[in-house]
C-alpha cells in the first residue's frame, strides 16, 4: 500500500457518510463524485470496500428515515420546509408523487440515482402514508444498490482514477479545501442567482390572499384554478370557492375550460408557488395573458381562516406547522 493511503483513507471514512448524509438531507452537494473516488481508493491503497457502503448506505438510510418520518407526520408542511431547502424543488415534488402513485415504492429502487427525485421520494412517500416497514426495507435495497453501483464503478476504473488520487496525495490539503470549497459555491450560488431571478419575476406578477378575497367579496370576474394533483387533493379535499380543478398533468388538453379574457388565479400546494408560476408561462402561450399565481398557495388561504369548499362536510382547523409545534 502506499504511504499516502493511510492519509487519504481515513478522512474518506469520516468524511463520505457526512457528505452523502448531507446530500440526502437537501443540500445540493452530489454524492457521486465521491463514491465514485472512494471506490478508486479501494481499488488502489487497499481501502475496505464492504466498510465505505456500510458507511454511506448508514447516512443515506438515517437521513430518508428523518425525512420519511417529517412527511408522515406533517404531511405537506415537511414538504414546504424541503421547498425552501432545496433549488429547484417545485416540479421534483410533483413529478415525485405522480411516480410514487403509479410504481408504489418500488420507485426507491432507483430514486437515489435521480437528481431531485431523491430528495422528494422519502417525505413524499411519508406523506402518502406508505407504511414504516415496507418503506425501511425497500429503502434499504435501493441504497445498497445506488453506493455499490457507484463504488464499483470506482474500482474498476481505478486506473484512470489513480492518476487523481496521486495529485491529490501531493497537493496540500489546504488548496484541495479551497478548490472543493470554490467549485461548491459557484455551483450553488448559479443555481440560487438563477432562482432568485425566477422569484422576483414571480413577486411581481402573483396576487396575495387578501387581494383575491376582496376581488370575491366585491363579486370582481375572476376564475380560480386549483392545480393540485389528486395525491394532494385527496388528503385535504378543500377549494376556495368557486375554483375549476384542473391538475396540472391535465392541464394541456383543457385549456379550453379558462377563459382567455378574464383574469386568472392559479395555486396548488407547495408554498413557493413556483409550479403555479410555471403553468402561468404555459398559459400564456395559449393565449391567457392574465394569470397571476397565489401567493402561498392554497396552505395561506386557508391559514388566514378564508372561506373554503368541501363536498365532505365540514373544513376541519389547519395543522400547525413545524415551527408552530416545536414552541
Amino acid at each position: 500500500m502506499p504511504e499516502t493511503a493511510p492519509a487519504l483513507l481515513l478522512p474518506s471514512y469520516l468524511l463520505l457518510p457526512l457528505w452523502i448524509f448531507a446530500e440526502q438531507m437537501g443540500l445540493p452537494i452530489p454524492s457521486f463524485p465521491i463514491l465514485l473516488a472512494v471506490g478508486a481508493l479501494a481499488a488502489k491503497d487497499g481501502g475496505s470496500l464492504w466498510l465505505m457502503t456500510m458507511l454511506a448506505v448508514s447516512a443515506a438510510l438515517g437521513a430518508d428515515l428523518i425525512w420519511f418520518s417529517l412527511g408522515k407526520r406533517y404531511g405537506m408542511t415537511a414538504l414546504g420546509r424541503l421547498c425552501r431547502l432545496c433549488i429547484e424543488p417545485d416540479s421534483c415534488v410533483r413529478r415525485t408523487k405522480r411516480l410514487l402513485g403509479e410504481r408504489g415504492l418500488s420507485l426507491l429502487l432507483v430514486a437515489k440515482f435521480v437528481p431531485g427525485l431523491n430528495a422528494m421520494a422519502a417525505p413524499s412517500a411519508g406523506a402518502m402514508g406508505h407504511p414504516w416497514r415496507k418503506f425501511l426495507l425497500t429503502d434499504l435495497v435501493g441504497s445498497v444498490i445506488w453506493a455499490l453501483t457507484l463504488e464499483w464503478l470506482g474500482y474498476f476504473f481505478a486506473l484512470k482514477f489513480g492518476r487523481i488520487v496521486e495529485l491529490a496525495a501531493k497537493a496540500s490539503s489546504v488548496l484541495l479545501a479551497l478548490i472543493a470549497i470554490a467549485g461548491l459555491v459557484s455551483y450553488v450560488s448559479m443555481k440560487y442567482a438563477r432562482r432568485r431571478r425566477f422569484l422576483n419575476e414571480l413577486r411581481m406578477a402573483r396576487i396575495t390572499p387578501r387581494e383575491l378575497k376582496q376581488k370575491l367579496d366585491h363579486h370582481e370576474p375572476v376564475t380560480i384554478v386549483d392545480l393540485r394533483h389528486s395525491l394532494d387533493f385527496l388528503p385535504e379535499p378543500y377549494t376556495i370557492p368557486g375554483s375549476i380543478r384542473i391538475p396540472m398533468e391535465e392541464l394541456e388538453r383543457r385549456t379550453k375550460e379558462i377563459p382567455c379574457n378574464a383574469e386568472i388565479v392559479l395555486y396548488c400546494t407547495c408554498p413557493n408557488e413556483a409550479s403555479s408560476a410555471t403553468i402561468a408561462a404555459r398559459l400564456k402561450r395559449h393565449g391567457i395573458s392574465r394569470v397571476r399565481p397565489l401567493q402561498g398557495g392554497l396552505r395561506e388561504w386557508r391559514s388566514l381562516g378564508f372561506p373554503l369548499e368541501s363536498q365532505f362536510g365540514p373544513v376541519p382547523p389547519l395543522k400547525p406547522c413545524l415551527e408552530t409545534r416545536r414552541k
